[in-house]
């Protein structure tokens, strides 16, 4: 019995922290409409706010336990919880302002929401009666805010032990909650890859596209490019984008004794081999950063770059979902940065299936150099 019972407690205790499930992505076809104006796209936006705001009011009904539960942690902080819920009700509310903007041209989803009191009571009711020519929408999105909300919350339940996107530690930091309704910066982080490979096709596509963004390389694998390249490889490489740094190794530079040392070598590497393409800023691995580290950061000249909108192109995700996911997430919060990884092939197919989706749509594409240089 006793044997039994230890077995059980076992069983118990892995099922209390059991793994999250894979990330969420929203089959974009569920809508029944293409994103092919600006009024169009304020309508699938005011959708996704509602039908997020519903589940985020949904959780703040569980109790303690039940949401450890659910997030798959046998304890969680339920303050920073609290300040991400907080912080996520502002930006819904701040994106939903914007959207009614063109109610006059499409009234559909336009609810008399005032005040953030008033959105939160329509997002207790929301999806009550949507009209017939959403019904297929609205449970598969359902679902997709369920998880993408739980792997938010979880992330905000293990602060502050284990840091990430989900909270900045200083006002230094940059985010993408900054920058102006319907503006997102493309980032891609962990490269460059092996020559002839995926950074170098995705930097190429970019150029052709008359687009840029900031690509984050690590600086270890920058140097074997360098090393194995010409003089100029690198400089071609990344002809019009920018580059920031991810410190020497792919790895937490939150308990590493020589993350500053990390930091420091990428950085000359970088500055000495790409002088116009370089922008001060630290895209964390794992969005994981010291909080006593601001003070070297600024003695370096470097910020903290996190995103908000990630595509997981790094898990288990195809392309188009991967993609589906980014579109989505641009809809909810309307702004924002996006991290892409483009030493793996999947990425330029993502942003692709993206950029085509979003063509007509009225968004707009950040500098990467103003952003970079912004105060």
């Amino acid at each position: 019995m006793r044997i039994a019972a230890a077995l059980l407690a076992t069983l118990l205790s892995l099922s209390a922290q059991a793994a999250p499930a894979g990330p969420a992505s929203l089959d974009r076809s569920a809508w029944p409409e293409q994103l092919d104006s600006p009024a169009l796209f304020d309508v699938a936006s005011r959708a996704e706010i509602l039908s997020f705001a519903q589940v985020l009011h949904e959780s703040e009904l569980l109790d303690d336990g039940a949401l450890a539960a659910r997030l798959g942690l046998r304890q969680i902080n339920l303050q920073k919880v609290r300040a991400v819920r907080a912080r996520m009700w502002q930006r819904l509310w701040q994106g939903y302002e914007q959207a009614q903007r063109s109610c006059e041209q499409d009234a559909s989803f336009c609810y008399p929401v005032g005040s953030m009191a008033d959105l939160r009571m329509q997002a207790a009711t929301f999806a009550a009666d949507v009209g017939e020519f959403y019904t297929g929408w609205i449970e598969p999105s359902h679902q997709f805010h369920k998880r993408y909300l739980d792997e938010q919350l979880r992330k905000a339940a293990l602060l502050p032990q284990t840091s990430s996107e989900v909270e900045r530690l200083s006002s230094r930091e940059r985010s993408g909650d900054e920058l102006n309704d319907r503006m997102f910066l493309l980032t891609f982080a962990g490269g460059p890859g092996p020559e002839g490979g995926s950074t170098d096709m995705l930097a190429d596509y970019l150029r052709r596209q008359k687009m840029q963004g900031t690509f984050f390389v690590l600086g270890n694998r920058f140097q074997q490019r360098r090393d194995a390249g010409a003089a100029n490889a690198l400089g071609l490489l990344y002809k019009g984008q920018c580059v920031g740094i991810q410190g020497w190794e792919y790895r937490s530079h939150a308990q590493w004794n020589g993350w500053q040392d990390s930091l420091k070598r990428s950085q000359a590497r970088v500055q000495a081999d790409l002088p116009d393409q370089y922008v001060p800023l630290f895209r964390p691995p794992y969005g994981q950063r010291r909080a006593d580290g601001e003070a070297f950061m600024a003695s370096q000249g470097l910020r903290v770059s996190l995103w908000d909108i990630d595509a997981q192109d790094d898990t288990a995700l195809t392309a188009e979902a991967s993609a589906q996911r980014v579109v989505t997430l641009m809809l909810l919060w309307r702004k924002g940065v996006i991290q892409f990884h483009d030493g793996l092939p999947k990425a330029q197919p993502a942003l692709e299936w993206l950029l085509r989706s979003t063509a007509q749509s009225g968004i707009g594409w950040e500098d990467c150099r103003q952003y970079a240089y912004k105060e």
